[in-house]
C-alpha cells in the first residue's frame, strides 16, 4: 500500500454480500437500514466492488462484516473469505475480522487464526446487534487475545440504523452500545487499542470523555454526515482529540463522496484535516 499516494483512509466500511450471493443481514433489516440512512445506492457491495470504489478515489478502506448469528439467527458472512478476497487488493483494502462473542473459547481461537492465517488487521464488534454487554467479564478472554495479537477492536457505539423503525427495533437494545461500557474494557486492557465507532449519540459526551481519558481509545466519525455532528464532537476533534479522531464513512449506507463533501464544509482547522483523513489511521493501524 502506497500511503503517500492515498488521499484518505476510511476505517469503517461494510461488506454486505459475499461471493455466493449471501447477505450480511436479512432483508427486513437491510431495508430498514437503507430507509434510515436514505441510501439509494447499492446497499450490498462485495469486497471487489468496495476495492474498485475506493481505488477510483485514491483511498484505502478497512473492510469487515459483523458476525451475529447467536443474537439474530442469520448466518454470518465468512471473515476468512472477506480477508482472503481483500488480499487480492492490498493497495486499497485492510481486512478486519468479526467473531460472535457468544461463541466463547471458539471465538478466541478463531480470532487468533484470522490474524495468523488470514492477515486480519483488527476486529469489528456491534454490541447491540450481537446482543452483548461489552464489559461483561465473560468476554474478557477474547479481548485479552486481541490485545496480545496487537490489533485494534472497533466497537459500534450509540444509535444504530439496524432495526430502526421496526416494532421493538427487532429486539436490538441500544444500551449495549453505550461507550461507558467500553471505558471498563479500556481500563482493564490498557494495551488493547479500542475504536469507538460513530458519533455516539445519545452518549456523545461520554465517548469524548473516554477517548480523552484513555490513551488506548480512538473515535471514528462514521455513520453520520459531518453536517450533523454534535458541536462538542467538532470542538474535541479540533483540539483535545485531534490525534485520536478517524475518518470513517459507514459505506455503503453513507458514501465517502457524500461524507467528504460535507466534511469540507465543517469548521475543522487546516492542520487537523490530514490527521483525521489519513495520518491518525496510519499510526493507529501501524501501517507506517
Amino acid at each position: 500500500m502506497d500511503l503517500s499516494a492515498l488521499t484518505a483512509i476510511d476505517v469503517h466500511t461494510h461488506v454486505e454480500q459475499d461471493g455466493h450471493g449471501c447477505f450480511a443481514l436479512d432483508q427486513e433489516l437491510l431495508d430498514a437500514s437503507a430507509k434510515y440512512f436514505r441510501a439509494d445506492q447499492d446497499r450490498t457491495p462485495t469486497v471487489t466492488a468496495i476495492a474498485e470504489h475506493y481505488r477510483a478515489r485514491n483511498m484505502a478502506a478497512v473492510v469487515f462484516t459483523v458476525e451475529a448469528p447467536a443474537a439474530t439467527g442469520h448466518p454470518a458472512l465468512s471473515s476468512e473469505e472477506i480477508a482472503d478476497a481483500a488480499a487480492a487488493h492490498p493497495d486499497v483494502l485492510i481486512p478486519f475480522g468479526s467473531v460472535d462473542p457468544h461463541s466463547g473459547k471458539a471465538a478466541v481461537h478463531r480470532a487468533r487464526r484470522l490474524v495468523a492465517e488470514h492477515g486480519v488487521r483488527g476486529f469489528k464488534f456491534h454490541p447491540s446487534l450481537q446482543g452483548f454487554e461489552p464489559n461483561d467479564p465473560r468476554f474478557y478472554p477474547l479481548y485479552e487475545a486481541i490485545g496480545e495479537l496487537g490489533v485494534p477492536a472497533l466497537f459500534h457505539t450509540g444509535q444504530t440504523g439496524i432495526g430502526a423503525g421496526l416494532p421493538g427495533g427487532r429486539g436490538i437494545k441500544l444500551r449495549y452500545s453505550n461507550p461507558m461500557l467500553l471505558d471498563d474494557v479500556a481500563a482493564d486492557f490498557p494495551h488493547l487499542t479500542i475504536i469507538l465507532a460513530h458519533p455516539s449519540v445519545p452518549w456523545q459526551d461520554e465517548a469524548i470523555s473516554v477517548a480523552t481519558h484513555k490513551a488506548n481509545v480512538y473515535i471514528d466519525l462514521s455513520g453520520w454526515s459531518p453536517k450533523y455532528f454534535p458541536p462538542q464532537l467538532v470542538r474535541a476533534a479540533n483540539t483535545l482529540l485531534k490525534r485520536k479522531v478517524l475518518f470513517g464513512s459507514d459505506f455503503p449506507v453513507i458514501t465517502p463522496d457524500r461524507w467528504l463533501a460535507d466534511f469540507a464544509e465543517l469548521d475543522i482547522k487546516d492542520e487537523v484535516r490530514p490527521l483525521i483523513l489519513k495520518d491518525n489511521a496510519i499510526r493507529m493501524l501501524g501501517l507506517s
